[in-house]
């Protein structure tokens, strides 16, 4: 009996109810709780692993396969998150082959529950204050940036800050999810490559040499550079620096991207001069804040391998 209602909720949650989500989550919290603790001891990276887990099936229960293996599978998500937070890092798949990804098989209406699951995330994700939403997006849509100790480094704020920023993140997107289940929400998927195609132009550009006229025919003329909290510089630094990789052999590669109405995040790979292989960080991401008419006005550039100290200009 308890697997049919588990796969009739999970069906029903695929289909983008937050009651029957809530349930299955209540119904599976002990279970989940207890390989929590399993792993980590009590204390609040249990509760922290127990929160990202709630988020992870939001954002994934389209993908799951088989709707009775629900229990299991939030399971799955608990134990490899703990175990990913022990080692520093965040899984960026955190639930196994056999249960949550979708075959070439799967039907038009499991991607159309999953991309209309998406987008009321991220219609969920807008509601949020800038402060709120950057850790959000950084915890759980990135690949580089997502250990607390990086969104630190990117916030400009102390690890405790971003802890208590990421709960309470999470409990106004709960708010936010019931608030907009009935709302008109945006294309995400439809977002995303548009994203992705700006990022290879931006690229394309600066190669090509004209970097400087992008920004100033796409970006904000107000855009601001920052690091950490701190403003190092406007659109003219950005070129600066660029023209001066660029010049140097240095080139970028996109390997992820997301974006919202507000927010974007581009992630790269730095391929350094053969002569000079130590030039640049090997990663770096873009993390861009938008305006009203999507231009970008506040830009963020963060190599997960910490710079030396002694560098001035942010290296993009």
């Amino acid at each position: 009996m308890v697997f049919l209602e588990d796969a009739a909720l999970t069906r029903a949650a695929q289909a983008g109810e937050v009651t029957a989500l809530g349930l299955l989550l209540e119904r599976h919290r002990a279970g989940m709780r207890a390989v929590a603790l399993s792993i980590l001891g009590p204390g609040p990276d249990a509760d922290d692993v127990l929160q990202d887990a709630a988020l992870t099936a939001l954002r994934r229960i389209g993908d799951i396969r088989d709707p009775g293996a629900v229990g299991a599978w939030l399971r799955m998500i608990v134990r490899n998150t703990a175990r990913s937070l022990l080692r520093g890092t965040v899984p960026t798949r955190p639930v196994d082959d056999g249960l949550d990804l979708p075959t070439a098989e799967a039907g038009p209406e499991q991607w159309l529950d999953q991309s209309a699951l998406r987008d009321w995330v991220w219609e969920a994700v807008e509601e949020l204050s800038p402060a709120l939403r950057l850790p959000l997006v950084l915890r759980h849509f990135t690949t580089q940036v997502s250990s607390y100790d990086r969104i630190a480094d990117v916030c400009g704020v102390p690890v405790g800050t971003v802890r208590s920023r990421l709960s309470q993140g999470r409990a106004k997107l709960a708010a936010a999810l019931a608030a907009t289940a009935d709302a008109a929400h945006g294309d995400t998927a439809r977002r995303t490559r548009d994203t992705r195609t700006q990022a290879h132009e931006t690229l394309a550009a600066a190669e090509s040499g004209h970097f400087g006229r992008l920004l100033a025919e796409r970006w904000s003329p107000e855009v601001a550079l920052f690091r950490g909290a701190d403003r190092v510089g406007g659109g003219d630094l950005l070129v600066r620096a660029m023209d001066g990789d660029i010049g140097a052999g240095v080139r970028q590669r996109l390997t992820d991207a997301v974006a919202g109405r507000s927010l974007a995040v581009w992630e790269m790979d730095i391929v350094n001069p053969s002569d000079d292989p130590g030039h640049c960080p090997p990663t770096v991401a873009w993390l861009m804040t938008l305006d009203e008419a999507g231009r970008v006005h506040r830009l963020r550039l963060f190599h997960p391998r910490p710079l030396p100290a002694m560098q001035l200009l942010p290296v993009l």
